[in-house]
Order: C-alpha cells, then sequence, then structure tokens
C-alpha cells in the first residue's frame, strides 16, 4: 500500500482481534523470531570459520621456537597462574588451556615430570574416577601424581553439564617459577606504555 508502518499502526489501532487471530499472529511472531536466530547463528558460524582460517594462515608463517614459547607460557601463567614465585600454580577449568600451558612449557624447560602435582576441585555430582582418568589424559601426568581431591560446596540445584570440574597443576620448581615471571615483567617493560 506504500505507507509506513507507522501510518499503518495508527489506521488499525482501534482494532480489536480476536483470540484465533492473536494465536495466529503469537505463532508466526515465535517461528519468525525462530527463524531469523538461526540465520544469525549460520552466519556467525560461518564469518567464525573464515576468522579461523586467516588465523591458521597467518599463524603457519609464524616460527615458533623455544623464546616464543616460554613468553606465551608466562602470558597464560600471568593470566592464570598463582603469584607465588616459589612453584607454578596454574588454575583453570578449561581442559584446552590446561594442555595449552603444559604443552607451552614443556617446550619451554628441561622439564622434571615427577615434580608435576594435580589437585581436582570437584562437586559431589562428579564422579571422582573418570574425572581423574579425564584430567591424567589432558595433562599427561600420571595418577599416582594427583593429590586427594577437593570437593567444593554445592546447593545440589545446579548441576553444570560438561563440566570437568577444576585443576590445579603444580610444578616445584623455584627456578622455572622465577624465569616465568621475569619473563613476563620484560615484556610488559618492553611495550610502551605498560609499567
Amino acid at each position: 500500500m506504500s505507507i509506513s508502518k507507522s501510518t499503518a499502526s495508527a489506521w488499525l489501532s482501534p482494532v480489536k482481534l480476536g483470540e484465533k487471530a492473536k494465536r495466529r499472529l503469537r505463532k508466526r511472531r515465535i517461528i519468525g523470531s525462530y527463524n531469523a536466530q538461526q540465520t544469525k547463528k549460520k552466519k556467525r558460524k560461518k564469518l567464525l570459520q573464515q576468522y579461523f582460517v586467516q588465523e591458521k594462515i597467518d599463524f603457519k608463517s609464524t616460527k615458533m621456537d623455544k623464546k616464543l614459547y616460554k613468553m606465551f607460557a608466562a602470558l597464560l601463567f600471568w593470566c592464570e597462574g598463582a603469584k607465588t614465585q616459589a612453584h607454578i600454580e596454574f588454575i583453570n577449568s578449561d581442559p584446552k588451556m590446561i594442555k595449552l600451558f603444559l604443552t607451552l612449557l614443556r617446550n619451554s624447560f628441561s622439564l622434571d615430570e615427577k615434580k608435576f602435582r594435580v589437585l581436582m576441585h570437584l562437586h559431589r555430582y562428579h564422579n571422582e574416577k573418570m574425572q581423574q582418568d579425564f584430567w591424567s589424559q589432558v595433562t599427561q601426568i600420571p595418577l599416582s601424581q594427583f593429590a586427594k581431591t577437593y570437593w567444593k560446596p554445592n546447593t545440589g540445584k545446579r548441576k553444570r553439564i560438561n563440566y570437568p570440574g577444576c585443576i590445579r597443576v603444580n610444578y616445584y620448581d623455584v627456578r622455572v617459577a622465577r624465569q616465568l615471571s621475569a619473563c613476563y615483567n620484560v615484556l610488559a617493560q618492553s611495550l610502551r606504555g605498560v609499567r
């Protein structure tokens, strides 16, 4: 009709809709909203895939060496590690992050694998044995180096699906801990404006 929505709204505002008409409109709105969400989701997924491909290409051209491994390990330690210089303490619930940190650490230093310890933080709804096997596989640290599990208080009302619990990985070597600390401090100082 070549009129604006506001004009149509003004013309139709006195019209009273019956229940059947309201149900049809509600149904159409729900379907339309769902379809719009699915379209946005597909676009977002496609865009993320494009970013991933581009970053993969960029990363391939980066030559990884021991210095870069150490720098990345230091940055992760700075973000997620305990700020003690007596030993390394890294805490997280994301298996990918734990695995990445340990891979970087192992590629940066000559480590004594016997100095690793793992403490799991679980809720009562977790299966302890299953989580031990899972985290041992992620960390490549044997179960004999796992400490007694810490059971976090939980009301039981909320159960997080696929939540593997949180773990604290300790590596007892003051020399390595101090080198990582020095590395992230030097990096911060070397960048202009970071103190």
